[in-house]
């Protein structure tokens, strides 16, 4: 077999290492880590160099002509650090030496050792160059290429005249022909994975878009319950609205009508006249919340930052609410803890709105028992605590939140009973949160509610 014929099975048999490589990464080295990687890939390229001279022409015992080279020249352009090619020049110099240890085994170490150093040179030149990728491939091989068989001539075992005159030519030109096409061949390789790559993330994306997708679907979905849930509770409000309007003003025209055709009883024309006072007062109060709800939600609603003296909201609120204990026949406390200042810094109107609503909802829920306040000082915190608390209906646990919802209460029936718009609580909650505080509940079905006022002192 000549120098064409074994050339050619080395060629043959770099295409199947390589082949071989790719196929292990593939399925096996994807998941390691990329130092397992490097280091297993720079073994690889050592082996391919052992099989590229096991391979290789016997021109007698002890000199082998083979492409241990073309390895070498494919590590120069793969690998960025110039240390790596000279430890693979050394590797495969160790490789030749393991085929016996001879003149010209040492010759062919000494050849890849130097070939190692130079591709470590070339390296830097290619990453440092401006060249088209083609240009610098070439480069590379027809340096390689003309270094060893000068390597060859210098420090080989045959004679430098019968080598120059009649083995160079050959061997050069097929060296160079086969170290192109195998680079060639390597590059569609890679070429190929990375598209297979390319296609990877590709579906990778393709994937994790539709994950998006899903979870934007899932929060469209979710948003349209709640549209469709508000949707829902702005139709039980506006039925009810309709009920709670339309009773105080067919208790005002009819009054009003009565009224006109009274026949002089006194006593029945002042009653009356209370009846239409408080059917205007409760249409005027539906109106004033339905204005603050709006101006809330607009971000208008106009905050007062004002000396608010505590020693008279109990008064303000035990005259409006004495009444309504009297007639309910229900115990009503209100209770000062000693050594609360005098003074706070907030808005006195809103703070005795809040009040109102939650004292106005422990009356209408509270049949029997009592209703207290307790005006105290928060134990931890700048913080003065309003403590409405009643021996009413009391509320579930599961409507603990549906209860804070504008247009909403806790039982859609409820309003049939007690009457009402389901607005206070959206208020007071809204407009604690603008004085800097909030509202905390506890309830027990059966047992009463407790509702605290938090807000700042100043």
């Amino acid at each position: 077999m000549g120098f064409e014929e074994m050339f050619l099975l080395n060629l043959g048999m770099l295409i199947t290492v390589a082949y071989l490589a790719n196929v292990i990464y593939k399925y096996f080295l994807t998941k390691m880590s990329s130092r397992t990687n490097y280091l297993l890939s720079v073994a690889l390229i050592i082996f391919a160099g052992w099989i590229c001279i096991k391979f290789g022409f016997q021109l007698n015992d002890n000199v082998i002509f083979d492409l241990r080279f073309v390895p070498l020249i494919i590590a120069t352009v793969v690998y960025t650090q110039p240390l790596t090619l000279i430890f693979i020049g050394f590797g495969i110099g160790l490789a030749r030496l393991s085929f016996g240890i001879n003149d010209a085994s040492i010759a062919g170490f000494i050849n890849l050792m130097i070939l190692g150093v130079f591709c470590a040179g070339l390296n830097v030149w290619l990453r440092r160059s401006n060249y088209r990728f083609v240009i610098k491939g070439i480069i590379v091989i027809l340096a390689v290429n003309v270094l060893y068989t000068l390597n060859i001539a210098v420090f080989g075992v045959i004679p430098f005249k019968e080598y120059m005159l009649d083995i160079m030519p050959t061997v050069l030109s097929l060296s160079i022909l086969l170290s192109a096409v195998f680079a060639l061949i390597l590059r569609d390789f890679q070429l190929d994975q990375r598209r297979t790559l390319d296609l990877k993330y590709a579906n990778e994306l393709l994937r994790n878009q539709a994950d998006e997708l899903h979870k934007a679907k899932i929060v469209l979905e979710e948003r349209a319950k709640q549209l469709s849930l508000s949707s829902r509770y702005k139709s039980e409000f506006l039925a009810n609205m309709s009920h709670e309007l339309r009773t105080p003003l067919n208790s005002i025209i009819n009054l009003a009508q009565i009224i006109s055709e009274n026949d002089g009883e006194e006593n029945e024309v002042a009653e009356h006249g209370q009846i239409i006072y408080r059917s205007g007062q409760d249409l005027l109060q539906l109106i004033n919340d339905i204005l603050d709800l709006s101006k809330v939600e607009a971000g208008r609603l106009e905050i007062m930052h004002e000396e608010v003296n505590l020693a008279e909201i109990p008064q303000m609120l035990h005259m409006h609410f004495e009444h309504v204990a009297i007639q309910k026949e229900i115990q009503f406390d209100i209770i000062n803890e000693e050594g609360l200042p005098d003074i706070i810094i907030s808005d006195a109107q809103r703070i005795g709105q809040i009040l109102r609503n939650l004292l106005s909802n422990a009356f209408k829920f509270t049949h029997e028992g009592q209703v207290k306040l307790e005006i105290r000082r928060a134990t931890e915190g700048n913080e003065i605590l309003f403590i409405v608390s009643d021996t009413g209906i009391g509320i579930p646990e599961d409507k603990y939140n549906v209860i804070f919802e504008a247009f909403h209460q806790a039982d859609g029936s409820i309003n049939r009973k007690y009457g009402g718009t389901g607005l206070g609580l959206p208020i007071s909650r809204d407009l604690a949160r603008l004085l800097g505080g909030y509202i905390a509940m506890e309830s027990k079905v059966g047992i009463g509610s407790t509702f605290t006022l938090h807000l700042p002192l100043s």
